[in-house]
């Protein structure tokens, strides 16, 4: 089924209500009509009053969030709905701050609302892995340190993936916070995501020479080289999801930067279908298991 588009007009309009909420939420959960998530019996009462589906044949009681992402959220529909929208539709991702203040919520119910939303989307795109030409390198997140540079770094150390077309434009993204850039931790980041047998390029450092057992991988001293064509889009990926990081979300904690890098991956690989964004992640909600968000 396509999804569904939104500019924010028809957005607006169409989700000003929580009745409405409900019911779009409802057509997206149960597209063929009502199912009771223990025996898939299709007749039902409502609870008006609570808000649950009381199956007719069994008597299990559910809601229309119950065993998604948003499993005993506490929150109105209008808010999770919008906040959804805000987060894909905006590149540069919206803070919890900002999403506290708009919907007049406590700072840590905003925080958590939008981890849940990162987690919902880290979940889908774990669900594809990048096939035939991939680029790959690594790279560091977090405020200078001094005295120390390069792969010696105590910066959060990220490996980087990108898949390209045979022209060599960019087509889609994964990133992993690894504890150091080593053949163990680069072979598993590729295990985790790249097809086994795809064409892996690289720089020359030694934690990539494994890559050759499971993908046919070629690699270039660049620093020697000093060719500036060399993993350009992937460099230049890089450099937008430090802006990202760092112009959105301030003094950020190593704990939760692998929940931002996957919000970032998530709109880049949908970036062609921006009006489809909502409804994609709204789907990934649905379809996402209940979570509990760390403190």
């Amino acid at each position: 089924m396509k999804t569904e588009e939104f500019n924010l007009l028809e957005f607006q309009k169409k989700f000003s209500t929580e009745n409405a909420c409900e019911k779009y939420l409802f057509q997206k959960r149960w597209p063929e009509g009502f199912k009771c998530p223990i025996c898939e019996y299709t007749e039902y009462y409502y609870i008006s009053t609570r808000k649950l589906y009381e199956c007719k044949e069994c008597g299990h009681q559910t809601s229309i969030t119950a065993g998604t992402i948003m499993h005993r959220s506490k929150l109105k529909l209008t808010i999770w709905f919008w906040t959804l929208y805000l987060v894909t539709n905006d590149k540069r991702g919206c803070s919890a701050l900002s999403i506290s203040q708009m919907f007049d919520l406590n700072y840590r119910t905003a925080w958590r609302l939008l981890h849940k939303i990162r987690h919902a989307m880290a979940e889908r795109d774990s669900n594809y892995n990048l096939s035939n030409f991939i680029e790959m390198d690594d790279a560091y997140f977090g405020a200078p340190c001094p005295n120390t540079d390069g792969r010696g770094t105590s910066k959060t150390k990220v490996a980087i993936a990108l898949s390209t077309d045979e022209k060599g434009n960019p087509l889609y993204a994964r990133m992993k916070v690894i504890e150091a850039v080593t053949s163990n931790e680069i072979k598993n980041f590729a295990n985790e995501c790249v097809e086994n047998g795809s064409k892996i390029t690289t720089d020359g450092h030694s934690s990539y020479r494994q890559l050759k057992e499971d993908y046919i991988h070629q690699y270039q001293n660049y620093y020697e080289t000093n060719d500036t064509e060399f993993l350009k889009w992937l460099h230049i990926i890089i450099s937008n999801a430090k802006a990202y990081i760092s112009g959105t979300y301030h003094g950020l904690e190593e704990k939760n930067l692998q929940s931002y890098l996957d919000e970032f991956c998530y709109r880049f690989n949908r970036r062609f279908n921006t009006k489809q964004l909502f409804g994609r992640v709204l789907n990934a909600c649905i379809s996402g298991k209940p979570y509990v968000v760390p403190e």
